[in-house]
C-alpha cells in the first residue's frame, strides 16, 4: 500500500513538472505547422467515426429510456428537453472524451513509448532538438483542437438520434421535437459542456505523452504505459467532470 501511494505521488509530481516544462517550451518555441496538421489528421479526423457511432447510440438509448419511463407519468412531452440538455451539458462531452481517451490516448502513449524503446527520442536529443517541441507539443495542441470539434459533432448527432427515436418509436411529431429543442436550449447549456472539452483534451494528452516518454522495461513497458495512460485519462475525465460541472455552475450563478 505504501509503495502504491509513493508511486501515485511520483506520478502526480511528474505530471506537474512535465506540464510546466511543456508550457515553457510552448512559450519559447513555435510548433511546426506540418507536424500539427499531421497530428490533427491522426487524432482528430480518424476519431470521427467512433465518436459519431457512440454519440448516436447514446442519443437513441436516452430518448427510448426516458420515453418508456416518462410515459407512465404522461411526461413524454418533456423528452426533447431532457435528452437535449443532458447531451449538451454532460453526455456529449463525457462520451466523446472517453472514446477520445481510448483511441487517441492509447495511440499517443504506444507511439511515443515505441520511439523511446527504439532510441528515436535519444536520436532527437543527440541532434540538439527537444523531444517536447517535436513530439509532445504537436500532439497536445492537436488534442486541444480536435476534441472540442468532435464534441460539437457528437452533440449534433446525439440530438438528431434522439429526434429520430422520438419521432419513430415514441410518436412525437418532428416539428414539436425541433421546437422544444430550440426553446429549451440556452447558451449556458452549450458552453458548460463545450468548455469541459479543453480540460478533457489535457487529461488525455498530457498523461499519454508523459507515460510514453518515461517508458521503461522495453516492449513490455509499452503495453503497461498504454494501459496506465488510458486508465488515468478516463479517471481524470470522470472525476474532473464533477469539479468542472460545479465550477461552471458557480459561474452561471453569478450572472
Amino acid at each position: 500500500m505504501k509503495r502504491k501511494i509513493i508511486n501515485f505521488l511520483n506520478f502526480v509530481g511528474g505530471i506537474y513538472t512535465f506540464s510546466k516544462q511543456c508550457l515553457q517550451e510552448f512559450a519559447e518555441h513555435s510548433v511546426s505547422r506540418q507536424l500539427l496538421i499531421a497530428q490533427l489528421q491522426n487524432v482528430g479526423v480518424k476519431s470521427i467515426p467512433i465518436v459519431l457511432i457512440v454519440s448516436s447510440s447514446v442519443g437513441m438509448v436516452m430518448a427510448l429510456q426516458f420515453g418508456i419511463g416518462l410515459e407512465k407519468f404522461s411526461g413524454k412531452l418533456y423528452i426533447p428537453k431532457v435528452v437535449t440538455v443532458s447531451i449538451l451539458r454532460e453526455l456529449g462531452p463525457i462520451f466523446a472524451g472517453l472514446m477520445f481517451a481510448a483511441r487517441v490516448g492509447s495511440g499517443i502513449t504506444s507511439e511515443v513509448a515505441s520511439m523511446v524503446v527504439t532510441q528515436q527520442i535519444d536520436a532527437i536529443r543527440a541532434l540538439g532538438t527537444s523531444p517536447i517541441q517535436k513530439i509532445v507539443l504537436p500532439r497536445i495542441l492537436a488534442c486541444l483542437i480536435s476534441l472540442p470539434i468532435l464534441t460539437v459533432f457528437a452533440n449534433i448527432i446525439g440530438i438528431m438520434s434522439g429526434l429520430f427515436v422520438g419521432s419513430l418509436d415514441l410518436g412525437l411529431p418532428t416539428s414539436y421535437y425541433m421546437q422544444k429543442i430550440r426553446t429549451s436550449i440556452i447558451l449556458a447549456d452549450y458552453l458548460s459542456g463545450f468548455g469541459k472539452t479543453f480540460f478533457f483534451a489535457l487529461f488525455v494528452s498530457i498523461p499519454a505523452c508523459y507515460l510514453g516518454l518515461h517508458t521503461k522495461r522495453g516492449t513490455r513497458g509499452v503495453g503497461s504505459a498504454t494501459t496506465t495512460a488510458v486508465v488515468a485519462a478516463c479517471t481524470l475525465i470522470l472525476i474532473g467532470d464533477y469539479f468542472l460541472t460545479k465550477f461552471f455552475w458557480i459561474i452561471e450563478s453569478w450572472k
